[in-house]
């Protein structure tokens, strides 16, 4: 795997916080290859989540450079990084971020409205995807009506709905028990055997077997990486 997917350079991130700058980034490089699975990890306050937003583009870094597929996204206008969170990165949050009043299966066919997908393509799709993560016979439940480890899977699955080339996953098993966690970690792992670059923010180190690449940060850098 030569091909470096994400390349991340000099990468800073200072949040003011009424007269106090805290300094989340303080000058990451880094290079993630096409289809590793990576576990990023760190104690509280390392970086890690900010790191992802980065990436992800939910956010805009203070200063340095995150180049994903050959594209440079931290001077997207918004509209630009828009289609680039819908398109290239699929978000999975330790939370879930359900929407409450909507089943499984609107909730994974909902971010398709925003590409023009129509009604019936976005159910069959939705339909597809639940019964990839083993949940088509719970797609007229709501989030209420599930198990943490069922709306962890709803959540996946929205994630996959534009086919995107990375998932970012922030602890996406942080709250869920040992048996959920394990189930939701076989289908990041299987996402990743299909081709899917996963990059996933983890204090769990039991995880490091599922990756092929570890990366820890400390203080807002990289202090050790290794290839498995």
């Amino acid at each position: 795997m030569d091909d470096q997917f994400i390349n991340i350079t000099g990468l800073e991130k200072t949040f003011d916080m009424g007269s106090i700058s805290v300094r989340a980034l303080a000058g990451v490089d880094l290079a993630i290859e096409r289809n590793s699975f990576c576990l990023v990890m760190g104690p509280s306050g390392s970086g890690k989540s900010t790191l992802l937003y980065l990436i992800g583009g939910l956010d805009r870094p203070t200063a340095g450079q995150i180049w994903v597929d050959g594209q440079s996204i931290e001077g997207l206008d918004e509209n630009k990084l828009a289609r680039y969170r819908r398109h290239t990165v699929g978000m999975v949050f330790q939370s879930f971020n359900l929407i409450t009043s909507m089943t499984a299966l609107e909730n994974v066919a909902f971010p398709m409205r925003f590409n023009g997908v129509n009604g019936h393509s976005r159910k069959a799709r939705a339909m597809e995807l639940l019964a990839r993560v083993g949940l088509e016979d719970r797609a007229y439940h709501k989030p209420n009506e599930l198990s943490g480890g069922q709306q962890q899977r709803v959540a996946i699955a929205r994630a996959l709905v534009n086919d995107p080339q990375i998932i970012m996953a922030d602890e996406p098993t942080g709250n869920l028990d040992t048996a959920a966690g394990d189930s939701i970690m076989s289908v990041l792992a299987d996402l990743h055997r299909n081709g899917t670059t996963i990059v996933m923010v983890t204090h769990d180190p039991r995880l490091v077997k599922y990756a092929n690449r570890v990366v820890h940060l400390l203080d807002g850098r990289v202090v050790d990486q290794a290839t498995a």
